[in-house]
């Protein structure tokens, strides 16, 4: 396992061990400050668990090497983890929207005024958590990462949300007793539109669609100052997990031998590699400046 799937791994696990306190402590307030909004929370942090831990096995399958049945490696099972944890969004969105309306329409105690303070907490927390784990999945170039980091985000609005309802219903009284749950309606919408913005990048990189300009910018640039290389034609990037599958055409003096270009293009094929640790297949093809 290399530095990016360690970091990644770790992130994980920071990730799980959040979500498992967080889910229990909501729960409890909830139940105890008559809060719906707070428990939607609490069934969120419940299914970000399970997300968390689908994240940690495709991480962990992702960073097989290379055999004979997946010559490209297994980071393609990422993104394909990704797509699960966007269900498990979905579910729960779905779940917390359906509580939500049922609970609008029955009398019920307003929340307790004392779960603002927690929530206010609980706020600062998610947000924080978001940042650490975005910046891993952005370090790591993890999709899946990326997913659970907005987990976070989305859980970090869900409780913004709740905050304006409860505050409402606190400071109203009688008769607004249900903006908590409207709160937590709202919450669900936003949370499946976080489940489309998770979902795209994903399906990007399954369909290999054209997103690594500044990839591509990057290797163009470093392939010139190889000795021999003329400049580049087509480059072609797609994205497999943490790790770029790079195809590269590149020009040398048409008038050297078939030897001295293969030694051109495994010279080429060492300095991408040693300045970009994060590339796995490397297939570089000859092109004469002249014919």
């Amino acid at each position: 396992m290399n530095k990016n799937h360690q970091t990644a791994v770790r992130a994980t696990y920071f990730s799980i061990a959040t979500n498992a306190a967080l889910a229990v402590i909501k729960a409890i307030v909830g139940v105890f400050g008559n809060s719906y909004a707070l428990i939607a929370d609490a069934i969120e942090s419940a299914t970000d668990i399970f997300s968390s831990l689908l994240v940690l096995f495709g991480l962990k399958y992702a960073s097989r090497p290379a055999d004979e049945n997946h010559p490209y490696g297994h980071g393609r099972a990422e993104p394909l983890i990704t797509f699960i944890v966007v269900g498990f969004l979905i579910a729960s969105a779905m779940l917390i929207a359906h509580e939500s309306i049922e609970n609008i329409g029955i009398p019920h105690a307003p929340p307790k005024p004392w779960t603002l303070f927690f929530l206010g907490a609980l706020i600062i927390w998610k947000e924080l958590s978001f940042r650490i784990v975005m910046q891993k999945a952005i370090q790591s170039n993890s999709s899946s990462l990326k997913a659970d980091a907005w987990h976070h985000r989305s859980d970090a609005i869900t409780s913004v949300a709740a905050f304006i309802g409860i505050t409402i219903a606190v400071i109203f009284g009688e008769g607004y007793e249900a903006a908590d749950d409207w709160a937590a309606l709202f919450a669900s919408g936003f949370i499946l539109y976080n489940a489309y913005k998770i979902f795209r990048p994903a399906l990007g990189e399954i369909m290999d669609e054209h997103l690594y300009d500044d990839v591509i910018a990057n290797i163009r640039e470093v392939a010139v100052k190889v000795e021999g290389i003329v400049t580049t034609e087509k480059c072609y990037v797609r994205k497999a997990g943490m790790q770029y599958h790079i195809d590269l055409h590149a020009v040398v003096d048409g008038t050297i031998t078939v030897k001295h270009g293969h030694e051109l293009a495994h010279n080429l094929q060492d300095r991408l590699r040693l300045e970009f640790p994060e590339f796995g297949n490397i297939l570089i093809h000859i092109e004469p400046d002249s014919y």
